[in-house]
Protein backbone atom coordinates (compact mmCIF):
# COMPACT_ATOMS: atom_id res chain seq x y z
CA UNK A 1 0.00 0.00 0.00
CA UNK A 2 1.37 3.43 -0.98
CA UNK A 3 1.38 5.49 2.22
CA UNK A 4 1.63 8.79 0.33
CA UNK A 5 -1.52 8.04 -1.65
CA UNK A 6 -3.36 6.94 1.49
CA UNK A 7 -2.43 10.13 3.34
CA UNK A 8 -3.31 12.26 0.33
CA UNK A 9 -6.87 10.93 0.50
CA UNK A 10 -7.05 11.62 4.23
CA UNK A 11 -5.90 15.22 3.81
CA UNK A 12 -9.09 15.89 1.86
CA UNK A 13 -11.21 14.46 4.66
CA UNK A 14 -9.39 15.64 7.79
CA UNK A 15 -7.19 18.54 6.74
CA UNK A 16 -8.39 21.99 7.79
CA UNK A 17 -7.01 25.47 7.38
CA UNK A 18 -8.67 27.20 10.32
CA UNK A 19 -7.68 30.72 9.33
CA UNK A 20 -9.70 30.25 6.14
CA UNK A 21 -12.58 28.70 8.05
CA UNK A 22 -12.87 31.88 10.14
CA UNK A 23 -12.09 34.21 7.24
CA UNK A 24 -8.90 35.42 8.91
CA UNK A 25 -6.80 37.31 6.37
CA UNK A 26 -3.12 36.45 6.73
CA UNK A 27 -0.75 38.12 7.34
CA UNK A 28 -2.90 41.25 7.91
CA UNK A 29 -4.98 39.68 10.69
CA UNK A 30 -2.21 37.56 12.11
CA UNK A 31 -3.11 38.35 15.73
CA UNK A 32 -6.56 36.81 15.25
CA UNK A 33 -4.91 33.62 14.05
CA UNK A 34 -2.50 33.63 17.01
CA UNK A 35 -5.45 34.11 19.36
CA UNK A 36 -7.23 31.12 17.84
CA UNK A 37 -4.03 29.04 17.95
CA UNK A 38 -3.65 29.96 21.63
CA UNK A 39 -7.14 28.68 22.36
CA UNK A 40 -6.41 25.48 20.44
CA UNK A 41 -3.16 25.09 22.38
CA UNK A 42 -4.75 23.83 25.61
CA UNK A 43 -5.81 20.20 26.06
CA UNK A 44 -9.41 21.03 25.37
CA UNK A 45 -11.79 19.86 22.66
CA UNK A 46 -11.56 21.48 19.24
CA UNK A 47 -15.26 22.35 19.38
CA UNK A 48 -14.89 24.24 22.66
CA UNK A 49 -11.91 26.18 21.35
CA UNK A 50 -13.83 27.11 18.20
CA UNK A 51 -16.93 28.11 20.18
CA UNK A 52 -14.82 30.26 22.49
CA UNK A 53 -13.07 32.02 19.61
CA UNK A 54 -16.48 32.82 18.15
CA UNK A 55 -17.38 34.51 21.43
CA UNK A 56 -14.26 36.68 21.16
CA UNK A 57 -15.46 37.64 17.68
CA UNK A 58 -18.98 38.38 18.89
CA UNK A 59 -17.64 40.71 21.59
CA UNK A 60 -15.11 42.18 19.14
CA UNK A 61 -12.17 41.25 21.37
CA UNK A 62 -9.69 40.19 18.68
CA UNK A 63 -6.88 42.74 19.01
CA UNK A 64 -4.29 43.35 21.74
CA UNK A 65 -5.89 46.72 22.46
CA UNK A 66 -9.36 45.26 22.96
CA UNK A 67 -8.06 42.49 25.19
CA UNK A 68 -6.38 45.05 27.43
CA UNK A 69 -9.52 47.21 27.47
CA UNK A 70 -11.66 44.26 28.58
CA UNK A 71 -9.47 43.28 31.51
CA UNK A 72 -9.19 40.02 33.41
CA UNK A 73 -12.76 39.65 34.72
CA UNK A 74 -14.31 40.27 31.32
CA UNK A 75 -11.90 37.88 29.60
CA UNK A 76 -12.81 35.13 32.07
CA UNK A 77 -16.49 35.76 31.34
CA UNK A 78 -15.91 35.50 27.58
CA UNK A 79 -13.91 32.29 28.01
CA UNK A 80 -16.63 30.82 30.22
CA UNK A 81 -19.33 31.77 27.73
CA UNK A 82 -17.58 29.62 25.15
CA UNK A 83 -17.20 26.68 27.52
CA UNK A 84 -13.49 27.26 28.15
CA UNK A 85 -14.01 26.92 31.88
CA UNK A 86 -11.22 24.46 32.68
CA UNK A 87 -8.51 26.95 31.69
CA UNK A 88 -10.36 30.26 32.06
CA UNK A 89 -8.22 31.93 34.77
CA UNK A 90 -4.92 30.73 33.33
CA UNK A 91 -5.89 31.72 29.78
CA UNK A 92 -7.07 35.17 30.85
CA UNK A 93 -3.65 35.74 32.42
CA UNK A 94 -1.96 34.48 29.26
CA UNK A 95 -4.01 36.68 26.93
CA UNK A 96 -3.35 39.81 28.97
CA UNK A 97 0.40 39.16 28.97
CA UNK A 98 0.29 38.40 25.26
CA UNK A 99 -1.64 41.58 24.47
CA UNK A 100 0.68 43.69 26.58
CA UNK A 101 3.74 42.33 24.75
CA UNK A 102 2.18 42.85 21.32
CA UNK A 103 0.73 46.30 21.84
CA UNK A 104 3.81 48.13 20.56
CA UNK A 105 5.53 45.40 18.52
CA UNK A 106 3.16 43.24 16.53
CA UNK A 107 3.63 39.70 15.24
CA UNK A 108 4.61 40.73 11.73
CA UNK A 109 7.30 42.98 13.18
CA UNK A 110 8.56 40.11 15.34
CA UNK A 111 8.81 37.95 12.22
CA UNK A 112 10.53 40.66 10.21
CA UNK A 113 13.12 41.31 12.93
CA UNK A 114 13.75 37.66 13.86
CA UNK A 115 17.25 36.48 12.93
CA UNK A 116 16.05 33.09 11.68
CA UNK A 117 13.42 30.42 12.22
CA UNK A 118 14.81 29.33 15.58
CA UNK A 119 14.82 32.91 16.85
CA UNK A 120 11.25 33.34 15.61
CA UNK A 121 10.11 30.28 17.59
CA UNK A 122 11.89 31.53 20.71
CA UNK A 123 10.30 34.95 20.45
CA UNK A 124 6.81 33.54 19.92
CA UNK A 125 7.15 31.33 23.00
CA UNK A 126 8.34 34.28 25.06
CA UNK A 127 5.20 36.33 24.38
CA UNK A 128 3.37 34.88 27.39
CA UNK A 129 3.75 32.22 30.03
CA UNK A 130 2.14 28.99 28.84
CA UNK A 131 2.74 29.48 25.12
CA UNK A 132 4.51 26.28 24.15
CA UNK A 133 5.15 23.87 21.32
CA UNK A 134 1.48 23.11 20.63
CA UNK A 135 0.37 26.74 20.25
CA UNK A 136 3.43 27.74 18.23
CA UNK A 137 3.15 24.63 16.07
CA UNK A 138 -0.52 25.25 15.27
CA UNK A 139 0.22 28.89 14.52
CA UNK A 140 3.23 28.28 12.29
CA UNK A 141 1.63 25.48 10.28
CA UNK A 142 -0.57 28.09 8.57
CA UNK A 143 2.20 30.67 8.25
CA UNK A 144 4.31 28.41 6.02
CA UNK A 145 4.41 30.12 2.64
CA UNK A 146 3.19 33.42 4.14
CA UNK A 147 6.14 34.36 6.35
CA UNK A 148 9.46 33.68 4.67
CA UNK A 149 11.07 32.65 7.99
CA UNK A 150 8.20 30.33 8.93
CA UNK A 151 8.86 26.62 8.63
CA UNK A 152 6.93 23.55 9.75
CA UNK A 153 7.09 23.12 13.53
CA UNK A 154 4.94 20.02 14.03
CA UNK A 155 2.79 19.81 17.15
CA UNK A 156 3.19 16.89 19.57
CA UNK A 157 0.02 15.27 18.23
CA UNK A 158 1.24 15.46 14.63
CA UNK A 159 4.59 14.01 15.69
CA UNK A 160 2.85 11.15 17.49
CA UNK A 161 0.85 10.24 14.40
CA UNK A 162 3.91 10.53 12.17
CA UNK A 163 5.93 8.26 14.47
CA UNK A 164 3.21 5.61 14.41
CA UNK A 165 3.09 5.85 10.62
CA UNK A 166 6.84 5.45 10.32
CA UNK A 167 7.46 8.98 8.99
CA UNK A 168 10.90 10.04 10.18
CA UNK A 169 10.51 13.68 9.23
CA UNK A 170 7.12 15.31 8.59
CA UNK A 171 8.46 18.23 6.55
CA UNK A 172 10.68 16.02 4.36
CA UNK A 173 7.84 13.58 3.69
CA UNK A 174 5.54 16.43 2.71
CA UNK A 175 8.13 18.02 0.40
CA UNK A 176 9.01 14.73 -1.27
CA UNK A 177 5.51 13.29 -1.65
CA UNK A 178 2.77 15.87 -1.13
CA UNK A 179 4.37 19.19 -2.06
CA UNK A 180 1.38 20.10 -4.22
CA UNK A 181 -0.84 20.09 -1.11
CA UNK A 182 -1.06 22.92 1.40
CA UNK A 183 1.24 22.01 4.29
CA UNK A 184 -1.32 23.27 6.82
CA UNK A 185 -3.85 20.74 5.55
CA UNK A 186 -1.31 17.91 5.73
CA UNK A 187 -0.21 18.61 9.29
CA UNK A 188 -3.69 19.31 10.61
CA UNK A 189 -4.70 15.90 9.24
CA UNK A 190 -1.81 14.29 11.13
CA UNK A 191 -2.88 16.10 14.30
CA UNK A 192 -6.40 14.69 13.95
CA UNK A 193 -4.94 11.19 13.64
CA UNK A 194 -2.67 11.95 16.60
CA UNK A 195 -5.70 12.54 18.81
CA UNK A 196 -6.74 8.95 18.18
CA UNK A 197 -3.19 7.77 18.88
CA UNK A 198 -3.14 9.62 22.20
CA UNK A 199 -6.44 8.05 23.26
CA UNK A 200 -5.42 4.67 21.76
CA UNK A 201 -8.57 4.64 19.63
CA UNK A 202 -7.03 2.27 17.11
CA UNK A 203 -10.17 0.34 16.23
CA UNK A 204 -11.77 3.23 14.32
CA UNK A 205 -8.57 4.93 13.12
CA UNK A 206 -8.53 5.65 9.36
CA UNK A 207 -4.80 4.80 9.11
CA UNK A 208 -5.09 1.52 10.99
CA UNK A 209 -3.99 -0.52 7.97
CA UNK A 210 -0.74 1.42 7.53
CA UNK A 211 0.06 2.07 11.19
CA UNK A 212 3.52 0.76 12.10
CA UNK A 213 2.60 0.63 15.79
CA UNK A 214 -0.22 -1.84 15.10
CA UNK A 215 1.99 -3.87 12.76
CA UNK A 216 4.61 -4.25 15.49
CA UNK A 217 1.95 -5.12 18.08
Amino acid sequence: MNIANSLRELVTKYGTRYSDRFNIKLPDEVFKWFLLATLFGARISKDLAIRTYKMFEIYNVTTPERILEEGWDSLVAILDSGGYTRYDFKTADKLLELAKNLKERDLNTIHREAENFEDLVTQLKSLAKGIGDTTVGIFLREMVGIWDKAKPYPTPLAKLAARNLGLEDIESFWRENLRDLDYALFESMLAEIGKRCRREKCSDCPVREICKKIEKG
